[in-house]
C-alpha cells in the first residue's frame, strides 16, 4: 500500500549526493509510511518467526487479518496508510502551488492516480497468474481513487472535509443496512452474501471467494485518506505542536469510541469496511500518528526511525519489490540448506534474509536518493 514521497508514486527519479531523505518532508510520516511497509515487504515473517521461538502466539495472531469480525492490529495497517496518503497531499501542493497553476496540478494527479491503478492491476495480475485489470481489494487502486477525490477536494475548509467524511461514512452504513439485491436482503453482513458481494457480481462478474470487496467497500476508505487530509491541513497552519497533538488524540479516541458504539449495530468487518470499521481503524491509525509526530517532530528522537524512514520515503518500492523480485524465492537455494540445521532458528534466518535484503535495497536507493514516484 504504497505512496512514497508527499505523493503516490512510479516513475524513477534520481538526484545526486549522499543519501538523505528529500526535502521539506515530515519525518514522522514517513517514519509511520515505513512502519506499514516494514510489515508488508518481510517484517512480519520475521517477526511471527521470532515469536514462535519465545511462544508468543498472540503476536502471530495480531499480525493477520481478521477472519470476518473483529480488528486486529494488522487490520490496521491499511487504513494507516490511507491517512498518510491524505496527510501527505496539502505538503505536496503547498510546494507545487509555488510553480504550477491549479490546472497542471489536477493534471498531474490524475495521471499519477492512472499510474497508480494500472501498477495495481499489474501487481493483482502477477499475484493472481491471470490478468485483474480491476481488484479494489488490493491497495493500489483504492489509494488511486482515495488520492484524486483528496486532490480535488483539498482547498475546501476543514469543517466540510470532516463533514463529507462523515457523510461517506454514514451514507455507506445506510446502504448498507437499507438496500439490498436478488437473493441479499438488507441489512447482511453474511460473508458473500452482503450487498458489496452481491455488486462486485454485478458490476465486474465476480466476487472475492474469501468475502473480500472491491467497489463499494472502496468508497468508505475515501472518509479515511479526508481525515488525513484534515490532519496534513493541521499540521500546516501555524498552530502550536501540543494543539496539533489534541487534535490527532482527540480524533483518534472519538473514532474508536464511535466505532465500537455502532459495532452492536453495524459489526466490525474489514473486508466490507463496514462503517465501525472504518471508525476504529481511523481512530487507532491517528492515534499511531500522534504518537510518531509527537516522538520524532515534537521531541527530535530520530535516530531510532532510521530503518523505518529508508522504508518510508520509498514506500512504493518496497511495496512491489517482492512482485517484482521474490526474495524468499530467490534466496530460498541458501537459506533453506542451512535452515534445518537451525532447528527453531531456520525460520528466523529464512525470514530475516528476506527481509533484510529487501532494506538493503532500499538502502541501496536511499543512499542514492533514488525515489520511485509518478
Amino acid at each position: 500500500m504504497p505512496a512514497a514521497n508527499s505523493a503516490p508514486v512510479s516513475s524513477i527519479q534520481a538526484r545526486s549526493g549522499a543519501g538523505s531523505a528529500p526535502a521539506g518532508r515530515l519525518e514522522s510520516l514517513d517514519a509511520f509510511r515505513g512502519l506499514t511497509m516494514f510489515w508488508l515487504m518481510g517484517g512480519k515473517a520475521f517477526v511471527i518467526a521470532l515469536a514462535g521461538l519465545a511462544g508468543l502466539d498472540f503476536v502471530r495472531y495480531q499480525l493477520n487479518h481478521s477472519e470476518w469480525e473483529g480488528v486486529r492490529y494488522y487490520d490496521i495497517i491499511w487504513p494507516s496508510f490511507m491517512l498518510m496518503v491524505g496527510v501527505s497531499i496539502p505538503f505536496a501542493f503547498a510546494r507545487r502551488a509555488q510553480t504550477q497553476p491549479r490546472s497542471q496540478q489536477l493534471r498531474d494527479a490524475w495521471r499519477r492516480a492512472a499510474i497508480l491503478f494500472l501498477l495495481g492491476s499489474l501487481r493483482e495480475s502477477i499475484a493472481d497468474g491471470v490478468p485483474r485489470l480491476i481488484e479494489l481489494s488490493s491497495a493500489l487502486q483504492p489509494i488511486a481513487v482515495a488520492y484524486l477525490v483528496g486532490v480535488h477536494l483539498s482547498g475546501i475548509s476543514i469543517r466540510r472535509l470532516a463533514g463529507l467524511a462523515g457523510g461517506i461514512l454514514a451514507g455507506y452504513a445506510l446502504l448498507l443496512a437499507f438496500v439490498g439485491t436478488s437473493g441479499v436482503p438488507a441489512g447482511s453482513y453474511v460473508i458473500n452474501q452482503n450487498l458489496v458481494s452481491a455488486f462486485d457480481e454485478i458490476l465486474i462478474g465476480r466476487s472475492h471467494p474469501d468475502g473480500w470487496g472491491t467497489a463499494l467497500s472502496t468508497i468508505p476508505t475515501i472518509a479515511t485518506t479526508l481525515v488525513g487530509l484534515i490532519f496534513g491541513k493541521v499540521l500546516l497552519a501555524g498552530t502550536t505542536p501540543q494543539t496539533k497533538l489534541k487534535v490527532f488524540a482527540c480524533t483518534g479516541l472519538g473514532c474508536i469510541a464511535a466505532g465500537f458504539a455502532l459495532s452492536p449495530v453495524v459489526p466490525i468487518i474489514m473486508k466490507l469496511w463496514t462503517t465501525s470499521y472504518g471508525l476504529v481503524t481511523m481512530g487507532w491509525a491517528s492515534l499511531l500518528f500522534a504518537a510518531f509526530y509527537w516522538v520524532i517532530d515534537v521531541r527530535g528522537w530520530r535516530a531510532w526511525s532510521f530503518p523505518l524512514l529508508v522504508i518510508g520515503v520509498n514506500a512504493l518500492a518496497a511495496y512491489l519489490l517482492n512482485t517484482i523480485m521474490p526474495l524468499g524465492r530467490l534466496l530460498g537455494p541458501f537459506t533453506k540448506a542451512m535452515a534445518p540445521a537451525l532447528g527453531a532458528f531456520g525460520p528466523v534466518l529464512t525470514a530475516g534474509a528476506a527481509f533484510l535484503t529487501g532494506w538493503l535495497i532500499l538502502f541501496w536507493l536511499y543512499r542514492r536518493r533514488i525515489y520511485l514516484r509518478p
